[in-house]
């Protein structure tokens, strides 16, 4: 499962490569500028990394973010939350993370104007920190991330896909940090108000 995993985020990557290409060509179907306010729900999917992949697969879930232009629609504060599922093996219990995090996402290039480079940094509230034996209840969490909005029509609609990668604080004592690397995919929508 895991390899099938590996390979169809890359067969994702490529095909974002691809549209990247094909869409820099093209006239924005959303009428031009980036909306102030962009709001998004989402699924992600991802695999662990590292020595902590010894006990702990992929990961599922999804989130919640908003995003506000503060600097002429390239550069946009973002805000953050979600669940994870951390799927354990040889019967160890899944982790349950609720993520909260805030960031920036920049959006460097004209010519693509909808691709982009986001940064966040927070908190990773362990929810099952009894059931799962852990140490701690909450960690540090970065996630630096690069993604595309894909136009969906008109009225600043928009399939955000994003390659991420998740990495944390020790949640065990004398453990290993969870890392992870995933793909972010949502509907975003945008306000100019």
């Amino acid at each position: 499962m895991k390899n099938r995993f590996k390979q169809g985020l890359a067969g994702l990557a490529l095909l974002l490569f691809a549209s990247l290409t094909t869409n820099a060509q093209s006239n924005d179907k959303t009428g031009g500028e980036k909306p102030k306010w962009i709001y998004s729900a989402g699924v992600e999917g991802g695999v662990t990394v590292g020595s902590f992949n010894d006990f702990y697969g992929g990961s599922v879930g999804g989130s919640l973010e908003a995003d506000l232009a503060i600097v002429k629609r390239t550069l946009y504060v973002t805000l953050n939350a979600g669940y994870t599922d951390v799927f354990g093996k040889n019967n160890l219990q899944d982790l349950s993370f609720i993520p909260v995090k805030a960031g920036l996402r920049y959006y460097p290039f004209s010519h693509i104007d909808k691709l982009y480079i986001q940064g966040q940094a927070g908190v990773n509230i362990l929810a099952n920190k009894s059931d799962a034996g852990a140490d701690k209840s909450a960690v540090f969490l970065y996630t630096p991330q690069i993604g595309y909005l894909f136009p969906l029509g008109k009225n600043h609609n928009y399939l955000d896909v994003a390659v991420k990668w998740d990495g944390s604080s020790k949640i065990y004592d004398g453990g290993d940090s969870f890392n992870s690397i995933g793909l972010h995919v949502a509907y975003a929508f945008g306000s100019k108000k």
